[in-house]
């Protein structure tokens, strides 16, 4: 059956135009920039980041524009502009659009692999995307995951203690005075207090390396946030009613069959995934000195695939339904680091100073959110228009396969409350905003952080 006039126009309505839709995005953010030139190297930078360039570094990005590189490069590397106060205007944007109480904050790391030792906090260190240490710059992240959706809100550079001590090479990649060394974990708790207050949420989740440090589990505690972080299989609890310390997975093989109770956890690539769940109350091991308190010890079993998850949860009287759905979340920030590293290039960059790494960050977060929430608005439209159902269908292909994320495992099935942008969508990005730009080959040569 032929399509009226009225639905093509529609169609071409809400799919056209995006070059349009990404200035009038980026507005509100450039009015936080304090010089005209500023305004201009952003806005051409997130353009290049949306584009399917070669390579989407400072200066393809720049030649493609018609621009000069050094300007661009300085304005990434080394200018003097608030990146937090963007990323905060960012979240309370995701927040009025996306944001509700039982939002879930997700945590998670990601290396990047650097051929040569000069860029900020590189070092042999564990890199997920190659499964083994490797030389490598390290980030933690924090994604926002709610009402389908989800985010990359947040993002610290791991400074290890080698160079958090030597005064020589903060000097040579400009790290502030008052960056001190963190682990990974103190730098999520961060991520947590500062991004998260503008989200509304119920949960901090994360894998095993957050869950592992019982101090973190503590002070999420003590400031009042429900966690629920993946633990080793092995993790040595005590029933709160009584009983010896024994192992988590041995309490589990030990439940009788009525004991575990069936949910579907979301739609994986081979369908809906039915899970079993169980929880109970216990303690955990507590430095010597530190008080006890209880946790919720749930186990998730997947049968089809043979996999098991095990978490420490706060200690609520939430329902195991809710607890299962909540670790399956875990599984959005990995989607959403892919989507950053296939999409906009997050793992496209050759800054060396700790400024030009969390610029490129934030501009590439913001790149990100434009991608989801014009995703949103397509999607809210087929609620409207069934002729716009083929579009969306392309957006919600999944990526090419990107490398593994720090974690050996991944969560039951994707989550509930993610999206997935494929190829396609970048496609569709890059047509729309390849309109009216300039062609140029990149020439050989890395880019500079322009400092002086």
């Amino acid at each position: 059956m032929a399509r009226s006039r009225s639905e093509t126009e529609l169609a071409v309505e809400d799919v056209d135009g995006i070059e349009g839709r990404l200035a009038q995005f980026l507005k509100p953010y450039m009015k936080l920039l304090t010089r005209s030139e500023q305004y201009e190297h952003a806005e051409v930078y997130v353009t290049g980041r949306l584009q399917h360039l070669p390579r989407r570094t400072s200066e393809p990005i720049a030649m493609e524009h018609g621009k000069k590189r050094r300007p661009l490069q300085h304005f990434v590397g080394a200018g003097k502009w608030d990146d937090g106060a963007i990323r905060k205007k960012m979240c309370r944007a995701v927040a009025a659009e996306m944001g509700s109480a039982d939002g879930v904050l997700i945590l998670d790391g990601s290396g990047f692999q650097k051929s040569g030792p000069e860029s900020v906090g590189t070092q042999r260190q564990w890199c997920g995307r190659l499964g083994k240490e490797e030389q490598c710059q390290v980030g933690e992240f924090l994604a926002y995951a709610s009402r389908g959706s989800v985010a990359l809100v947040g993002a610290e550079l791991y400074l290890p203690k080698g160079w958090a001590s030597d005064k020589a090479l903060r000097a040579k990649c400009h790290v502030p005075k008052d960056v001190t060394f963190k682990t990974g974990w103190r730098l999520a708790a961060d991520l947590v207090r500062d991004s998260g207050r503008w989200l509304p949420h119920r949960w901090v989740v994360g894998d095993e390396n957050y869950g592992r440090p019982t101090e973190l589990r503590d002070l999420l505690d003590a400031e009042g946030e429900q966690y629920l972080l993946e633990v080793h299989c092995d993790a040595k609890v005590r029933l709160a009613r009584g009983g010896d310390w024994t192992r988590a997975d041995a309490w589990a093989n030990g439940l009788p069959r009525t004991a575990w109770k069936r949910f579907t956890v979301s739609d994986g690539e081979k369908g809906p995934i039915e899970v079993r769940a169980a929880k109970v109350r216990v303690y955990a091991p507590r430095p010597r000195g530190k008080p006890t308190r209880p946790e919720i010890l749930v186990v998730v079993r997947n049968d089809r695939d043979n996999r098991t998850w095990t978490y420490l949860a706060s200690d609520t009287k939430t329902r195991l339904k809710e607890l299962t759905r909540v670790g399956s979340c875990r599984h959005g920030i990995e989607q959403a680091l892919n989507l950053g590293k296939g999409e906009v290039g997050l793992d496209e960059y050759e800054v060396r100073s700790w400024v030009g790494w969390h610029h490129h960050m934030t501009l590439s977060m913001l790149s990100m959110w434009f991608l989801v929430s014009d995703q949103r608005r397509i999607k809210k439209t087929l609620r409207r228009s069934p002729v716009l159902r083929s579009v969306v269908h392309s957006l919600s292909q999944p990526s090419s396969p990107a490398p593994r994320s720090r974690s050996p495992r991944s969560s039951p099935g994707s989550s509930g409350a993610t999206t997935r942008l494929g190829n396609d969508t970048g496609n569709g990005v890059e047509n729309g905003l390849r309109r009216g730009s300039r062609r140029a080959a990149p020439t050989p040569g890395a880019d500079a952080d322009g400092l002086t």
